[in-house]
């Protein structure tokens, strides 16, 4: 698997900013917001040479994220992605945020009330990267 580049990191740091600066506002009057929680991109690891695949923890979902690469891009990206892991396929839809971020979210988890820190929220989402890039286990005849 390839390691991410520090200008990998710092453009997933500067998306997950970018999203909390949107969606914070709204965020903050839900009824199961989370004030220990902030919003941070984690997990990310290249799945392809098209995307990076992730985590997005917000203050009340947990979203499983594709991030096109921008250098690959050949036409405007499409309203929803189907995203194929090793655990099965995924419908994504798209988002656009200010200063050209554009990314693929669904979410994993809506209610994220009973956790304590950011600590937890970061161990749940490599929980939920694990599971999802491990093969379904097959039915048992």
């Amino acid at each position: 698997m390839q390691t991410l580049t520090a200008d990998e990191y710092t453009f997933l740091a500067e998306l997950a900013k970018a999203y909390r600066d949107v969606h914070l506002p709204s965020i903050k009057q839900k009824s199961d917001w989370n004030p220990h929680l902030g919003v941070d991109a984690l997990c990310f690891q290249h799945h392809g040479a098209e995307h990076m695949v992730g985590a997005l923890i917000t203050p009340c979902e947990l979203w499983l994220v594709a991030v096109p690469d921008r250098n690959q891009l050949t036409a405007p990206l499409a309203d929803i992605l189907t995203l194929s892991l090793p655990s099965g396929a995924y419908q994504l839809s798209l988002e656009h945020l200010p200063g050209g971020y554009e990314f693929y979210k669904r979410a994993i988890l809506h209610d994220l009330s009973e956790l304590e820190s950011m600590q937890e929220a970061a161990r749940l989402a490599q929980q939920m990267m694990s599971r999802l890039m491990q093969p379904a286990e097959e039915p048992s005849a």
